[in-house]
């Protein structure tokens, strides 16, 4: 009976164990009380005492993570109590080890990581002693605890910024994996080398670790610890720019975190789902979500409330219609609060709210002491750390008078800026930055407004607006992980379309392919490096390039459109009103360009939708273009749009019908497209994708313009012969249908046989066609980024290196886009420039024919 009570405390701690590793923590809590009762039921004995000590330990982390410190500390402390009944030293040393290491895990957790290092340290110095000096003492589960000690150390060493011990602690750790075979701790270690990256700064090798982390945890199915990796993950979204999927991120671990009741887990994802709500300027969910987080973990007893406390404090204060002395205390209690435990960045940030609010309510004196009592930033504070220190600094500058100082600071926080961008991979990461220098760039594009000065202006525009377009194009490298998951998603695409014609049920494939096009898009962050970033185009710059055409930046204000105008050697600011009014009607033509789209629409549908569409047309051109008739005259255009002007084709406007009109997303990605030189029709590449309405006669006609031309139509219209055929093509045409991904702009695509073609993977090509014509609906939309940061099928064309583009922003009918692009192409065999082709193209039906000649026209 004792031998069988010994042997069964031993199974079910084997088995609480295994619960314990998997994060089922009321399972292995269960399970390791059932094991404590029936060792107390053995006799005394050594190997009774080693297991107690073990379940002990076990147990104390499982209830600290469900319950808090103290009942945990009461446990560790018995189980120290144990240790010191054993005779053996090797054996005491270890569990001695084991215990500490369970008990600085919990500090970390309760967010004292300074203090959880103390913990760890013990135990490395013994065991890396042994192994050094007793080798035939090292047994597997030293080694174990020894890496485990050392990633825990390399976590809490990473969150108070201590870049260079925790790297070295997690190459040890990858050393023993190999030379030990401990494939069960390396995910742990790349885990850990992610969160090292991240709290470094270097925001793209973290998400490459994480992805590899997520991957393997992912294959191993061990969903609880990949909730946490996704957790941390979403933070170096957030501090990226990312706050949309972050959400993605956060959303996908809070279920697995309720169901396994993990607390502490539940209230960190609340807290960084608050802080993303903060960079969305959604302040009452920021504050909703923050306050959720604070109670749960003020009633862990886990210190990382101050965390919580300071995104809520920061949301209070961007509502604030009056600043208090109150709330100044309240940043000054919370900045003590963090800095007490070490958390120096969050503290300085806090303080730094104190400022700003100082700043705001005209206590100059006063605001100016709380900086002054700020060093600078360290070389691992977060980037939208820098960023409010140059914003509050600006303020104050802007405050005392001094304006010249407000917009140097400015510029040089944009250069930082654009310095973490400038080590970004993707497209989309790249976009998502221009979130951090929102208030500054608006802050120095008031400050020319206010002066009155053009060229001021123009430098504050270019400086601030669409930065992914300002790169480069560099040769591609291969990743094979992206390609095969690109194919899951073209496949599960395909699947879906089929079961919507079949009529069969969608659900469950619609949620395959989100998760799908997720995993994609996570894979591309780190698959395309951008080349040098291209210098900033001069204003003489651009008079050069123009020659007798203008250009026409759009802006909005403080809710005031405002038109730069570059035309001759001039450049001029024109005032044109509510900015508001001017956006609703872009939104309002938009809605009716759709409507009006179909081929075989009602003639009494027709009249109506056609009657708004012209309305709001009109209203258009009431607001942005006859203000400007005296400046632009009859010249063709370059136009620069803001938001919603993106979607305008502005050959539908009455004073710009059958002129042409070029549109790109700033002023040097313009001229970079301009001097990419005129595009030559060698190399011509014909598309029919499937599904048309109208017979294959289309491309046929389109091929009597180019005789030598390549075609790809029926079963050869695959988008694995399209990418192929891409590469170094002189001018395509893509006869398709397409949509517009708002939620995911990479995944907007054109329907071909095989399935989608995805702008996702218009980075594979290692020569980008130079002029496209993509003759199908939307595709001509991007997703607009804080920044008029513009991502879409179309503007990863773009920013890959073609020269030219002709798309529509909203959809266009079979047999009115197949018009159209006969007149386009017979007017570019005569010679006729892209912007011009399309000016005549539209002309003759404007409103069925809304396509846009974007990048150089």
């Amino acid at each position: 009976m004792p031998a069988r009570a010994l042997n069964t405390a031993r199974e079910l701690y084997l088995k609480g164990s295994a619960e314990q590793g998997q994060y089922r923590i009321p399972s292995a809590i269960r399970l390791l009380k059932r094991a404590l009762v029936h060792a107390d039921r053995a006799p005394d004995s050594p190997e009774r005492t080693e297991l107690r000590v073990r379940i002990l330990y076990n147990l104390g982390r499982c209830v600290g993570e469900a319950s808090g410190m103290d009942a945990a500390v009461e446990l560790f402390d018995e189980a120290r109590r144990n240790v010191e009944r054993l005779t053996d030293r090797w054996l005491s040393a270890q569990l001695s080890g084991s215990i500490d290491y369970s008990q600085g895990v919990l500090i970390m957790r309760r967010g004292q990581p300074e203090k959880a290092v103390a913990w760890y340290g013990p135990f490395i110095t013994y065991a890396e002693n042994v192994m050094s000096t007793a080798p035939d003492r090292v047994d597997t589960e030293l080694v174990q605890r020894l890496a485990s000690s050392l990633i825990a150390r390399a976590f809490a060493n990473a969150a108070i910024r201590r870049r260079d011990p925790a790297v070295a602690d997690l190459e040890r750790t990858l050393e023993l994996s190999r030379e030990h075979g401990l494939d069960d701790l390396y995910p742990y270690a790349i885990y850990a080398l992610a969160n090292t990256y991240k709290q470094s700064g270097d925001l793209a090798e973290a998400l490459r670790r994480y992805e590899e982390a997520e991957r393997i945890f992912r294959a191993k199915e061990s969903y609880s610890l990949l909730s946490g990796v996704q957790l941390d993950q979403a933070e170096a979204l957030i501090m990226i720019g990312l706050f949309d999927e972050a959400g993605v991120h956060l959303d996908e671990a809070l279920p697995v975190m309720r169901r396994e009741k993990l607390k502490q887990g539940v209230a960190e994802v609340e807290m960084f789902r608050a802080s993303a709500a903060l960079l969305d300027e959604q302040f009452d969910l920021a504050r909703r979500m923050a306050k959720a987080s604070m109670r749960k973990l003020e009633k862990r007893g886990s210190t990382w409330w101050i965390m919580a406390a300071l995104i809520e404090l920061w949301a209070h204060a961007m509502q604030a219609k009056r600043v208090t002395n109150a709330l100044v205390q309240k940043a000054l209690t919370v900045s003590s609060h963090l800095e007490a435990n070490h958390l120096l960045d969050e503290a300085r940030l806090a303080k730094l709210l104190a400022a700003r609010l100082e700043i705001r309510r005209r206590r100059l004196a006063e605001g100016e002491e709380l900086l002054r009592q700020l060093p600078g930033p360290r070389t691992v504070t977060p980037i939208d750390h820098r960023m409010q220190r140059r914003l509050v600094l600006a303020e104050l500058a802007l405050a005392k008078g001094n304006r010249r100082a407000a917009l140097l600071h400015a510029r040089k926080g944009l250069e930082e800026l654009g310095q973490v961008r400038d080590q970004l991979g993707g497209l989309e990461l790249v976009s998502a930055t221009a979130v951090h220098g929102r208030e500054l760039g608006e802050l120095a594009i008031r400050l020319a407004l206010e002066n009155n000065d053009a060229r001021q202006l123009y430098v504050w525009l270019e400086r601030t607006r669409a930065q992914t377009y300002r790169y480069e194009p560099l040769e591609h490298v291969e990743n094979s992980e992206l390609a095969e998951q690109i194919v899951e998603v073209r496949g599960l695409a395909r699947d879906l379309m089929r079961a919507g014609l079949d009529g069969r049920p969608t659900a469950e494939l619609r949620a395959k392919l989100a998760k799908a096009q997720r995993e994609a898009n996570r894979r591309g962050w780190n698959a395309q490096r951008w080349g040098r970033p291209r210098p900033m185009a001069a204003v003489g710059e651009i008079v050069a390039g123009l020659g007798d055409r203008a250009m026409v930046s759009f802006v909005a204000s403080e809710g005031e459109m405002i038109a730069l105008v570059v035309a001759g050697d001039r450049v001029r600011m024109v005032r044109l009103g509510d900015a508001s009014e001017a956006l609703e009607s872009a939104r309002k033509l938009h809605f009716d360009l759709n409507a009006l789209a179909p081929d075989h629409l009602p003639p009494p549908l027709v009249q109506v939708i056609g009657a708004s569409a012209r309305k709001q047309a009109d209203a258009l051109d009431s607001l942005l273009i006859k203000p400007l008739k005296r400046f632009i005259g009859e010249r063709e255009l370059v136009m620069v749009p803001t938001g919603p002007l993106y979607a305008v084709p502005w050959g539908v406007l009455p004073s710009l019908h059958g002129r042409p009109v070029a549109t790109a997303p700033s002023a040097t990605a313009w001229l970079a497209a301009a001097q990419s030189g005129k595009p030559k029709t060698d190399k011509v590449l014909l598309v029919r994708g499937p599904g048309l309405s109208l017979p294959t006669g289309e491309i046929d006609r389109l091929a009597t313009h180019h005789d030598r031309a390549t075609i790809l139509s029926g079963d050869d219209a695959t988008a694995v012969e399209l990418l192929a055929h891409l590469d170094g093509a002189d001018l395509v045409h893509i006869a398709a249908h397409g949509e517009h991904e708002n939620e995911n702009a990479l995944f907007s695509r054109l329907e071909l046989v095989d399935g989608p073609l995805f702008a996702h993977e218009l980075g594979r090509l290692r020569k980008p066609p130079a002029h496209v014509v993509l003759a199908a609906c939307s595709l001509a939309l991007n997703r607009i980024r804080p920044g008029d940061e513009a991502l879409g099928f179309a503007g990863a064309m773009l920013a890959g290196g073609t020269r030219t583009v002709v798309a529509a922003a909203s959809k266009v009918g079979d047999e009115a886009s197949a018009a159209a692009m006969a007149d386009y192409h017979q007017a570019l065999v005569a010679g006729a420039a892209p912007a011009v082709a399309l000016a005549e193209a539209m002309a003759k039906d404007p409103f069925r024919r809304p396509f846009l000649c974007l990048g150089s026209g």
